[in-house]
């Protein structure tokens, strides 16, 4: 299993308490709070997961997740957000092939989320 996560959050708050989450509980967190530095980031290591939220920089974070892991095929992708579990959503296209976690969420879920996530094969 990669222990490696790209954390795409533009939140500080938000990215702090999930970057000591998951630190403690093992994961390399490569931390970007925008999509230009989520992109620098994957020239440091190859992640085994990208964790993004819902909206980042006034884009969705779906259509930045396609972007990202056009440079990064191989990287799962869980997206974090309040409107994800709309049905419109999630039967968009785009979508295919990325796990959803709608909030609110205990770090305990999320934990066993992310390790569901990077346990199945990317497909």
């Amino acid at each position: 299993m990669t222990k490696a996560i790209l954390l795409l959050v533009s939140d500080p708050l938000v990215r702090t308490v999930l970057t000591e989450t998951l630190e403690h509980k093992g994961y390399l967190v490569l931390i970007a709070g925008d999509l230009g530095q989520a992109v620098d980031r994957l020239r440091e290591v190859t992640p085994g997961l990208l964790i993004i939220r819902g909206h980042v920089q006034n884009m969705p974070g779906h259509d930045a997740a396609v972007y990202i892991r056009k440079k990064c095929p191989q990287m799962k992708v869980l997206i974090l957000g309040g409107l994800l579990d709309d049905i419109r959503l999630k039967n968009r296209e785009v979508l295919q092939g990325f796990d959803i976690f709608p909030k609110p969420y205990p770090a305990a879920e999320l934990l066993d989320k992310i390790e569901e996530v990077l346990k199945r094969p990317r497909g």
